[in-house]
């Protein structure tokens, strides 16, 4: 690890770095001394003397002059900004004295006083007129203009500027007031790094920080026990010394003395106003306070200003989600119905682009990346477990973005699901952005002495920034949230509005199924009473009857045989649904053949040209019904393909992630497409029964067999091109449904 000396403290310590950037590791709280401008005396909680600055002709002499303060010190309150005490003679001269306690100790301060103001003092002042100012203004903007210009009056400083900090931390100047001769740094920024972490954190504590004098000699801090002064906390303190890098980053800047007051909001650091002079200036207790208030005004108005546009924000938000969600729940509540109308959706992020993902499929809207970049990057956010993100430099944390970053270099996305990937995500574009910086953002450069030392120049540098886009407000992303919360609850409502239906679906279903059972075998009986009957006529009154009546006798058979052949098929079907499962492994390649051994024994079968998959796959099944599935599918292809010369007949293996089956497929009459979902239904034909014979009720026996194990079917067909039929069942390992479950295997 490289090593750096960072320049030492008044009393000649130095400070050994690891590295560069922990500059930031100065001793801020904690240096030791003061600015001369001032005296310190540090006592004990009894009122004895600790520690003192070296300005005090000696420890007695501080004593001896805030005795007269005894009293007022026993108010001061803990860990508390410095409270006034009232004015002080020494040496012939009036001083301010302030106190506060910190760590237990009480430190008091002197500073020469400024002549007295009464009724003209800076805070009434600033009462009377900056305050009705502030309450007039209608923006930020307008705020921070107004607070630059009363700083500047107040302070006497040459330049004052106001600026926030971004989310990078970055300091952005919004207004400035300045004299003739000062450099304008309106619009420009300051890096991060002029403001380390620890003086963010002090900026926090102490509202306020004076320094009258960029080249002053620090004074040090004496302590009757050794190492005392090196502990003690001078955060409140008014006069403590600065790190000596900040004190020639002033110097470079060209500004020999700065004031800096705090705008701090919701308990963070919003931003700061500066104040510059390219010489030497002292401001009093009194004028620092009024300064510090002026800060806390402007904080309360800038505050009050930012909520009211939030909450404004909000309320709009929270109307076009409330549109999004009536329009979504007025329909069946599926996610992709969002896209139907999707203006609103878009409104609602400020958003180019939005895309609806349920699992692998993916609905898009406006300017989005392709579906299936999409799929990859919702499948990155679901790895990150996290119901909300929102970023604007998705190239930085998703690389794969920087291919499409002029559609998608910010995205907000919200996920509905914990278990699925069922996201909503809205896209913005890339805005390439010219930022002017006050100088290179850098912090420091280090000499050949191993001293660290803050940049020097201050002038505009200009930087383009890509792969960005606008940054996502607090407003939005929590509308986002809230539209989460929302689209959770429809669908957890459809869900259990669909079990309703589902649980009342498979009562009714039980109760035609013991309906069609009871019918189909109570008409078994009646069928063989006409055919009996019709037995009788022809061998009693055979030879009486005209060669017509035969006919009309022989078309009442056959339609009585074919409501025999109904009713089998009914009562079979009835069956499926009731009987119990009996799952064992079954090889499938036996049992094609099996069947295929069957038909080419029989007439239209016998001019078939087979063609068996050597692979077809074993599953786990009810060997009997499995039998009836593969003898409809291959006895269909037969039929509908008897007309060709020669038929053909295809049994192909099918191995998916999700199962294993086989597609039987011909080159028959086929189908349109269109009515594929019919093919499946009890007594659904698309072709006459007169050329093709058969019940209409195979291929729903197909369907209910193999739902029953857990599988899926499916039907393509082209007319006069054939048609392709298959099914695939769950793998050993695929755990069964609840419906499954209860079977006996």
């Amino acid at each position: 690890m490289n090593s750096r000396v960072l320049q030492a403290w008044p009393d000649g310590d130095r400070t050994t770095l690891p590295d560069l950037q922990q500059c930031a590791q100065e001793p801020i709280r904690t240096p030791a001394a003061i600015q001369p401008h001032g005296r310190l005396a540090v006592l004990s909680p009894d009122g004895q003397l600790l520690a003192w600055s070296g300005n005090w002709p000696g420890a007695q002499a501080a004593q001896q002059a805030i005795e007269p303060l005894s009293q007022a010190l026993l108010a001061v309150p803990a860990d508390e900004g410095p409270a006034a005490l009232g004015k002080l003679m020494l040496d012939g001269s009036a001083w301010d004295a302030v106190a506060h306690r910190r760590g237990g100790n009480l430190l008091v301060e002197l500073e020469p006083a400024g002549a007295q103001s009464g009724v003209r003092a800076p805070i009434y002042q600033l009462t009377r007129s900056f305050l009705p100012q502030l309450e007039r203004a209608d923006s930020v903007q307008a705020l921070a203009e107004l607070a630059a210009v009363e700083m500047k009056q107040l302070a006497g400083f040459g330049r004052a500027v106001v600026y926030r900090f971004d989310e990078d931390g970055h300091g952005h100047v919004l207004a400035e007031a300045l004299d003739p001769g000062y450099d304008s740094y309106l619009g420009h920024r300051f890096p991060a790094s002029d403001v380390p972490a620890q003086a963010r954190e002090l900026y926090q504590l102490n509202h306020i920080r004076l320094i009258a004098n960029a080249n002053y000699t620090p004074v040090p801090i004496h302590s009757r026990t050794a190492g005392f002064e090196k502990t003690l906390d001078l955060s409140f303190a008014g006069l403590r010394s600065v790190s000596p890098v900040h004190l020639e980053y002033m110097r470079n800047m060209g500004t020999l003395a700065s004031m800096s007051v705090s705008i701090v909001i919701g308990g963070k650091l919003w931003g700061l106003i500066s104040c510059h002079d390219h010489d030497p200036r002292y401001l009093d207790f009194e004028a620092r306070a009024a300064c510090e208030h002026l800060g806390r005004l402007l904080s309360l108005q800038i505050d009050a200003r930012e909520n009211g546009a939030e909450v404004e924000a909000r309320l709009e938000l929270r109307k076009l989600t409330l549109e999004i969600v009536s329009r979504l729940a007025e329909g069946d509540a599926t996610l992709e119905r969002l896209l139907d109308e999707s203006i609103p959706l878009l409104r609602m992020a400020r958003a180019g682009g939005a895309a609806v993902v349920l699992n692998d499929n993916c609905w898009c809207t406006g300017d989005t990346p392709e579906p299936q970049q999409i799929l990859d990057l919702a499948q990155w956010i679901v790895g990150r477990a996290s119901p909300t993100f929102a970023t604007d430099q998705l190239p930085q944390e998703y690389p794969p973005a920087a291919q499409w970053q002029q559609v998608g270099a910010g995205v907000l996305a919200i996920s509905i699901s914990q278990v699925h990937r069922h996201l909503v995500l809205w896209f913005r574009p890339e805005q390439v952005r010219n930022i002017r910086w006050a100088g290179p953002p850098e912090k420091v450069r280090v000499s050949a002495d191993g001293r660290i030392h803050p940049r020097k120049s201050f002038a505009a540098w200009m930087e383009q920034v890509r792969g960005r886009s606008d940054p996502w407000r607090s407003a939005e992303v929590a509308a986002a949230a809230e539209l989460r919360h929302a689209l959770i609850g429809i669908v957890l409502r459809r869900a259990e509005e669909l079990a309703d239906v589902a649980a009342e679906l498979g009562r009714v279903n039980k109760e035609l199924e013991a309906f069609s059972y009871t019918v189909s075998h109570d008409l078994r009986a009646p069928m063989r009473h006409i055919t009996g009957y019709l037995d009788l006529v022809q061998e009693q009154d055979g030879e009486r009857l005209s060669e017509r009546s035969h006919r009309y006798l022989g078309n009442v058979r056959h339609a009585a045989a074919y409501a025999g052949q109904l009713v089998d098929a009914l009562l079979d079907f009835s069956r499926m649904g009731r009987a119990e499962l009996k799952r064992v492994p079954v090889s499938m390649q036996l049992l094609v053949r099996e069947v295929v051994g069957e038909l080419s024994r029989m007439d239209d079968g016998a001019r078939v040209e087979w063609d068996i998959a050597p692979d077809l796959p074993t599953v786990r099944a009810d060997p009997f019904l499995m039998q009836v599935v593969v003898r409809n599918l291959l006895g269909n292809a037969v039929k509908y393909s008897r007309g060709r010369h020669p038929p053909q007949v295809r049994i192909a293996s099918v191995r998916r992630s999700d199962g294993d089956g086989l597609e039987v497929s011909d080159n028959g009459v086929g189908f349109q497409q269109a009515y594929s979902g019919k093919l499946f239904g009890v007594f659904q034909r698309l072709h006459n029964a007169e050329d093709f014979e058969g019940t209409g009720i195979g291929l729903a026996s197909v369907r209910r067999i193999v739902e029953r194990h857990g599988g899926t079917v499916w039907a393509h067909g082209e007319p006069g091109q054939g048609a392709r039929f298959g099914f695939i069942l769950p793998g050993q390992d695929t755990p069964p449904s609840i419906g499954q479950q209860k079977e006996v295997e």
